[in-house]
């Protein structure tokens, strides 16, 4: 008997309205093509519209740094219960009735050092999730299921 695992869903969604302010976390969001997540600090920029990062994939980083991360600590836009999410630039991923083109790999920022302690960018380097744009919108609600291959 072949058993498959269950999909990805999303575990959490954060947004912030300006750059450097804290994140804020929402039970749904909506996104929209071609600007991004209504709300955030990047709605209406030309590529950088949502950030995915995986949970499965945060729990291997903390286990490196030896201190929890929590999904809002990365500065991250949504969070999905496990998986490898895509980095390869095209790759389309579904995020309940939204779907996202990979932009580029996700890199930690410096600043994750100082937030989280030293050794935290390191832990979350190839870990960190992808940048992608809103092809077609929607909203994005915690407990949908996520489509990692499009």
């Amino acid at each position: 008997m072949h058993t498959t695992e269950a999909a990805p869903t999303i575990l959490a969604i954060h947004v912030a309205p300006g750059s450097r302010l804290p994140m804020r976390s929402v039970t749904s969001v909506e996104a929209e093509a071609a600007k991004g997540l209504v709300g955030d600090r990047y709605h209406g920029t030309r590529h950088r519209h949502v950030s995915v990062q995986s949970a499965s994939q945060l729990a291997d980083a903390a286990g490196d740094l030896g201190s929890p991360i929590g999904s809002g600590d990365t500065r991250r836009n949504i969070t999905i219960s496990h998986g490898e999410v895509p980095v390869t630039p095209g790759a389309r991923i579904r995020l309940g009735a939204a779907e996202l083109e990979v932009v580029r790999v996700a890199a930690p920022c410096r600043l994750l050092d100082d937030v989280l302690g030293d050794g935290a960018r390191r832990a979350l380097s190839r870990r960190a999730g992808s940048i992608c744009r809103v092809l077609a919108g929607g909203t994005i609600a915690i407990g949908d299921t996520v489509d990692l291959d499009g």
